[in-house]
């Protein structure tokens, strides 16, 4: 007989701090041999994997007559990912919680007020590289799987973890979550929620951004300084276009009206964030400079047609050019006695698309209902960051919910640290989710 949901809480119990604790230890541990920053940088994932099998195979079906059943899945030496399976009672009921990755970014230790790859404790900070993004998940779904297989609860649902290589560059492909897809390895979980443990602050993460990097290299002409009339000035023409760039973009992708009910942070945006120029010297205007930025965008928007949009305004640009706004009284983009046009070139980098979470969900409607259980209310939140490998499993046909119980605070940021008392009801609300589909 099945375990009722009072059965399944009061069976497994809570987070154990000091096992937790301990584990999460080893993890930071490794964590300066698990910095994504390629070519520089190549992480290991296998060092966590090892201390994740160190406290799982002796609960296993293959080497500790236990019931998990674990498999270690490698396409790139040194980067394996990891599947764990408790096996329920009824077949094809099943959840998961998927999105634990064993990379993370890079830390300066020089920057840092503590050592970032070895766990210090203070109070109720946990701190270290990772401990938010994403090692702090990685224990804490080990520690799950841990005492779900030395408890053994009679559970209708087979419960499934996947631990996974390379979220954090994510536009590497072969090496982690895509990769289990692509090979069916994860097709079974599309027949129930699946729950991606790699956000912050205790809520449901309903909605990410779309994220679209682009490049506006803009050509004049160089000239002294002091005869502005015979140059054309990059600088100006490309503040100029940018601006009536960013007009447009306003205009044809203004708030969505779905949005609010997502509860976004911000609307979609298109801004610069780099700014780049050949040099010389002050009295010289130059011959070309190029602004790079992004576009974030909410789900509710279709990243092609911003970017066939963005390439129009610029064609349009381009064919127009003289009449755009200049500056004083000799700026220009046009010498026709030179025969010479100011002209835009617009690229793109690999852009993303944003996820918005089925609100009709069961998944959804569970976890809302863990977490205002657990935690004392429930506020769903959406934000313009990216995660673009939940958007590819919410093509795939996944039902994709997102959560997690690090600090938004702290992510890839310096000085890094979660809370045990948030990791502990992290913990908790899993053993309501799961008691919430037993029921």
């Amino acid at each position: 007989m099945a375990s009722s949901s009072t059965d399944v809480k009061k069976i497994v119990g809570d987070l154990d701090k000091e096992s937790f604790i301990s584990l999460l230890s080893k993890l930071i541990g490794e964590s300066k041999y698990l910095q994504n920053n390629p070519p520089d940088l190549i992480p290991q994932e296998d060092r966590v994997v090892k201390h994740v099998l160190d406290s799982l195979l002796p609960l296993s079906t293959t080497t500790g007559g236990g019931p998990l059943v674990i498999n270690h899945v490698t396409y790139f030496p040194g980067r394996g990912n990891v599947i764990v399976e408790y096996p329920g009672t009824v077949p094809g009921k099943i959840l998961s919680f998927v999105g634990c990755h064993m990379d993370v970014v890079t830390a300066n230790p020089k920057d840092w007020e503590f050592d970032p790859f070895s766990l210090s404790i203070e109070g109720d900070k946990l701190r270290g590289r990772g401990t938010t993004d994403c090692l702090g998940h990685v224990a804490l779904l080990t520690e799950l799987m841990r005492r779900l297989a030395e408890t053994k609860p009679k559970l209708k649902s087979t419960m499934v973890a996947v631990f996974i290589a390379n979220e954090e560059n994510s536009s590497i492909s072969g090496v982690g979550v895509d990769a289990l897809v692509k090979d069916g390895l994860l097709s079974k979980l599309k027949d129930g929620p699946l729950f991606w443990i790699d956000t912050a602050d205790k809520q449901p993460c309903i909605g990410t951004g779309g994220m679209i990097p682009w490049k506006l290299h803009v050509t004049g002409k160089l000239f002294h300084s002091g005869l502005p009339h015979k140059a054309i000035n990059p600088l100006e023409l490309a503040m100029e276009a940018l601006k009536e760039i960013q007009l447009r973009f306003y205009r044809d992708f203004p708030p969505h009206p779905k949005e609010e009910a997502y509860g976004f942070a911000t609307p979609s945006t298109m801004k610069p964030t780099q700014w780049t120029y050949p040099g010389g010297g002050i009295n010289q205007i130059p011959a070309e400079c190029t602004i790079s930025g992004d576009v974030r965008l909410t789900p509710f928007y279709n990243v092609k047609d911003v970017m066939e949009k963005l390439q129009e305004y610029v064609d349009d640009i381009n064919e127009n050019i003289e009449k755009l706004e200049s500056r004083g009284p000799v700026s220009k983009y046009v010498l026709p006695d030179e025969n010479l046009r100011g002209s835009l070139t617009l690229s793109f980098n690999e852009a993303t698309s944003g996820v918005a979470c089925d609100l009709n969900s069961r998944g959804f409607h569970v976890l809302c209902k863990a977490t205002e259980e657990v935690v004392g209310h429930v506020k769903p939140y959406s934000i313009t960051g990216s995660l673009p490998l939940i958007r590819e499993l919410q093509d795939e046909g996944f039902d994709v919910q997102t959560a997690g119980y690090g600090l938004m605070a702290t992510y890839h940021a310096k000085n890094e640290y979660c809370l045990f008392t948030d990791m502990s009801q992290g913990y908790q609300v899993f053993i309501s989710v799961i008691a919430q589909l037993e029921d």
